[in-house]
């Protein structure tokens, strides 16, 4: 036996059946693929879910998760408030001098050194800026926030609703 000669056996290969070459005999006009409608047509793209809005553009494209709770706060340094040179300082101080804007809660934060006393109100204060603040003589007034915080979950979350 030579290479020429190699086959494979009686019935282990067959010819694919050609369709869709005229009305000679079967496979002809519709192929085989019935009459009409969508599956009569060319290929459906992947993912396809007729018409409805496919799954890949419903997902969103961007990871993350945004808290709708969170409480954003301005940040106000120590040393900001020194080089305003006053004696007390409120979120309306800060806004006529441009280190707040309007409704911003204001955190008043540690960097930088207090010599004198100085009376702050403010949202939210750092330890840090708190004992600074306090060791130098001056006071410090926590605000209250113009919404309530929302309370924390209790039980599942068929209760939660």
């Amino acid at each position: 036996m030579k290479l020429h000669e190699l086959q494979p056996p009686k019935g282990a290969s067959k010819r694919k059946k050609i369709v869709g070459r005229g009305i000679g005999g079967k496979g002809g006009k519709t192929a085989g693929r019935g009459t009409k409608g969508q599956k009569a047509r060319r290929q459906i793209p992947a993912g396809f879910e007729g018409g409805q809005l496919p799954l890949m553009q419903r997902v969103p494209k961007l990871k993350g998760f945004t808290n709708p709770f969170r409480v954003a706060y301005t940040p106000v340094n120590l040393d900001a408030l020194v080089a305003l040179g006053l004696s007390d300082v409120n979120p309306d101080v800060l806004v006529a001098n441009g280190l707040a804007q309007k409704k911003d809660l204001v955190k008043i934060l540690g960097r930088g050194t207090v010599a004198s006393a100085i009376n702050v109100s403010a949202h939210g204060f750092s330890e840090s800026a708190k004992s600074a603040i306090e060791s130098a003589g001056g006071t410090v007034t926590v605000l209250d926030k113009p919404f309530s915080v929302r309370p924390p979950a209790a039980g599942n979350q068929h209760q939660n609703r």
